[in-house]
């Protein structure tokens, strides 16, 4: 017997007795004939004291070996104690892939754990399937039983069930997943029953990965608690993100509406107002009964617009102000700026710049440039806010007349979709009315009887609504076209005004470069220029307008509704400026008197074709 048989011999009876002896769950028989050693070879007696982690002694406590290392605990060449031997319950952690693993030998109760061969390559597994708590245990020995398995796999963790077949091997499954890459690492072990040699008690162990039905119906029982976890919490950041839903609108009653009425009055509760009022028109609450009560809101709700108009305004207003602080504070710096820099030059000048010393020159210097170059930064800033001051009232000025024409169209134009509007809506309740008439007669064909005087009465007044309505579908035709004809009339008065801008253009640009040509015709020109009787692009301006207002009113308009409606467009126009004007051009507008009695009064007309024969 070799001295390693001997120590391995010992060291396993006398590791189980110590830590199985404080176990009452397990019960250790020791054969007290396997402790036969040879007390006369000291060499095996040393070995298996070495395997203790103790010092070897001789029976009268004198040190067999001299070359022992007691912070090792062990002798050169002798294998340390690994992890997994029994009784210890450990498994040693997850080894990284980059580091070679080196496998001891495994000492149970009932058999012995060999590695394998550390040059052969690593055994092949399957894929792994998820959930995996199964393993599969091929190369058991023939003599090998549950209990033994038990025992070899028991320190990877929790065992839930083992099935065993006949053909030597069986399927293991684990509580947890991780118990299976503990298992995972016995594979490829030899293992052999006591110290038997015996091939019926010896095999090589082959551990992989199974398929379980039970661990795959786990694994997504817990996938859906996930994704149900999931959802749930997307869910609720969802409902943590979303605005709050408005508040639901009442329904409409005449105590409601009287509320909503009062409400629009009151401008710190308009917008809600407006709001509930918008909901009942699209629900379709508008009938015959409470039409007067919605126009009486919707004519509150039009009594704010000039409460809205004064408050842009007034806005307006605060952002000129503003402005206009804000460039005399720029201005303001500009000119402290300029001090600074005024300072630094008369600090340059030879008279001073000889007494000052080489450092305090150069920071002179260095501000110098840095204050300039503020400066023109500021100077810039400045002259572009100017700049764009000028483009802003010259493209006022241009765009007086363009804008004036636009919003006539526009109102033209929503004239006539509101007329097609009525007039579809008006052709829809004529084929109801129709589809009426003709389910009553289709209904006295079927009767074969005397109408009642019932139905006679609803049949004329069918045919009456009919009449009624035929009616005022043809007067919302002709109104319609009338629509049309104005809409056409004031395109073609647009771009006749177009056309005399465009001629009063080409005149200020010759009469400039006539100016600039000749400086001794200048008396001449401002002559002929003050004689005229239009002095400026502006006068030009309103004098397109009121002749295309004129040409639309034939019969004439006072002074007065003339005025009204300039001031719509520029709030700065006077009524005396605008008659003043008029009167200078005698053959372009007129002045009639209309009426008889109380009703004398003055009305402008245009006369400007009749004017341009004369003239």
């Amino acid at each position: 017997m070799s001295s390693q048989t001997v120590a391995r011999n010992y060291f396993c009876t006398h590791f189980a007795c110590h830590f199985f002896s404080a176990d009452n769950s397990r019960t250790l028989n020791v054969d007290s004939t396997a402790m036969t050693l040879p007390m006369s070879d000291p060499t095996a007696w040393a070995t298996a004291m070495n395997n203790l982690g103790m010092a070897p002694l001789g029976i009268a406590g004198q040190p067999i070996l001299p070359d022992f290392d007691p912070a090792l605990g062990m002798m050169t060449g002798i294998p340390p104690i690994t992890p997994m031997m029994p009784g210890l319950g450990i498994v040693p952690p997850p080894i990284p892939p980059d580091m070679p693993v080196v496998k001891e030998i495994i000492h149970c109760k009932s058999c012995t754990l060999f590695p394998p061969n550390p040059n052969l390559p690593p055994p092949a597994t399957r894929e792994r399937p998820p959930g995996c708590k199964t393993v599969f245990v091929g190369g058991l020995p023939e003599n090998g039983t549950e209990q033994i398995i038990v025992e070899v796999f028991e320190q990877c963790g929790e065992i839930i069930a083992i099935r065993k077949s006949k053909k030597n091997f069986c399927h293991i499954r684990f509580a947890e997943e991780y118990m299976v890459d503990k298992a995972l690492y016995l594979s490829g072990y030899r293992i052999r029953l006591g110290s038997s040699t015996d091939k019926k008690d010896t095999g090589r162990l082959h551990v992989d990965f199974a398929q379980a039905r039970d661990d795959l119906y786990e694994w997504e029982c817990k996938q859906r608690m996930l994704a149900r976890e999931e959802r749930h919490r997307r869910r609720m950041e969802e409902e943590r993100l979303r605005p709050p839903s408005p508040p639901p609108v009442v329904h409409y009653s005449d105590h409601e509406c009287s509320i909503v009425a009062e409400k629009l009055k009151d401008d710190s509760k308009f917008s809600e107002a407006v709001q509930t009022l918008l909901t009942w028109i699209e629900r379709g609450e508008v009938n015959r009964r409470s039409a007067n009560n919605f126009y009486s809101m919707i004519q509150s709700a039009n009594s704010h617009v000039r409460r809205l108009v004064n408050e842009k305004a007034a806005h307006e207003k605060d952002m000129e102000e503003a402005k206009e602080k804000f460039k005399q504070a720029l201005s303001g710096i500009l000119i402290q700026f300029e001090q600074i820099v005024a300072v630094y030059h008369s600090a340059s000048k030879q008279k001073a710049w000889d007494h000052f010393t080489k450092a305090q020159r150069k920071n002179i210097s260095v501000w110098c440039k840095q204050a300039e170059e503020i400066r023109n930064i500021h100077n810039d800033e400045l002259m572009g806010i100017r700049r764009e001051e000028e483009m802003e009232m010259s493209d006022d000025e241009i765009e007086e007349t363009t804008e004036t024409k636009e919003t006539e169209e526009s109102a033209l134009v929503s004239q006539t979709e509101a007329l097609k509007e009525e007039n579809d809506s008006l052709r829809w309740q004529l084929d109801a009315y129709r589809n009426e008439v003709e389910l009553l007669k289709q209904e006295q064909g079927k009767a074969h009887r005397e109408d009642d005087p019932n139905k006679e009465q609803q049949l004329k007044l069918l045919q009456q609504a009919l009449q009624g309505m035929q009616q005022h579908l043809l007067k919302v035709q002709e109104e319609y076209k009338k629509k049309e004809a104005e809409l056409e009339k004031l395109k073609d008065d647009k771009l006749q005004v177009e056309k005399m801008l465009e001629n009063l253009k080409e005149k200020e640009s010759r009469t400039s470069r006539l100016g600039t040509s000749n400086q001794d015709s200048d008396y001449p020109l401002e002559k002929t220029m003050n004689s005229s009787p239009i002095k400026s692009e502006r006068e030009a301006l309103l004098v397109g307008i009121i002749s295309t207002f004129l040409h639309v009113h034939p019969f004439g308009a006072s002074i007065e509704y003339i005025c009204s409606y300039l001031q719509r467009l520029d709030n700065k126009i006077c009524t005396s400026d605008v008659e003043r004007l008029m009167g200078r051009l005698q053959h372009t507008f007129k002045q009639e008197m209309t009426g008889v009695g109380a009703s004398l009064e003055k009305r402008w007309k245009f006369c400007g074709f009749e004017g341009l024969k004369l003239t």
